[in-house]
């Protein structure tokens, strides 16, 4: 699966699978997850040590201001239900436009790209959060990939579920611990 991504993320090609079962399509889906999650965990932790041993300050995260300002059940509604479906309608939903196109490579990293970046809003804009923007927005472009990935092989739904699985992987264990009132710090 690892060689079949990197490949896929080398030459992006829409070629749908419509062999797979259903079965088969969510253990890939599964799969994707972990990749996802691995690979986020081990870039939020290469920020996080360069965060640290260049004493950087990046601010206050939008998700602290979140988790201040709404209820649990809203949180949840907006990172996993609201989020997923419309930045896959934004970022996944138009490669079926070049499907057919010499243009589907380039369209296809623009918009893996764009949505990364995009999650730089998620910080404080400062200087450093701007020159670390690539790094800091790296897990989200990682993520993008393999979003990208389900969505030409199986369909925009799948990039909609895995992106609502994958935050919600994310997000429920902080939602758990905010019910509970046990401090994140």
């Amino acid at each position: 699966m690892l060689q079949e991504l990197l490949l896929f993320i080398k030459q992006p090609v829409y070629e749908q699978d419509n062999d797979s079962s259903i079965s088969q399509k969510f253990r890939i889906l599964f799969k994707l997850l972990i990749i996802a999650l691995c690979a986020s965990i081990l870039l939020l932790m290469l920020a996080g040590v360069l965060e640290s041993v260049l004493q950087l300050e990046m601010g206050k995260h939008a998700m602290d201001d979140l988790f201040d300002s709404y209820s649990v059940v809203l949180i949840f509604f907006l990172a996993v239900i609201v989020a997923p479906f419309f930045e896959e309608l934004l970022f996944r939903g138009p490669l079926i436009f070049f499907k057919d196109s010499n243009f589907f490579k380039p369209i296809f990293y623009l918009f893996t790209i764009a949505f990364g970046f995009m999650h730089i809003s998620n910080f404080e804009m400062s200087t450093q959060v701007l020159l670390f923007s690539p790094l800091l927005v790296a897990p989200q472009i990682s993520v993008g990939f393999l979003l990208g990935y389900i969505r030409v092989k199986f369909g925009l739904i799948w990039s909609m579920a895995l992106h609502a699985i994958y935050n919600m992987v994310l997000v429920v264990p902080v939602l758990v611990m905010q019910l509970l009132d046990i401090s994140i710090e």
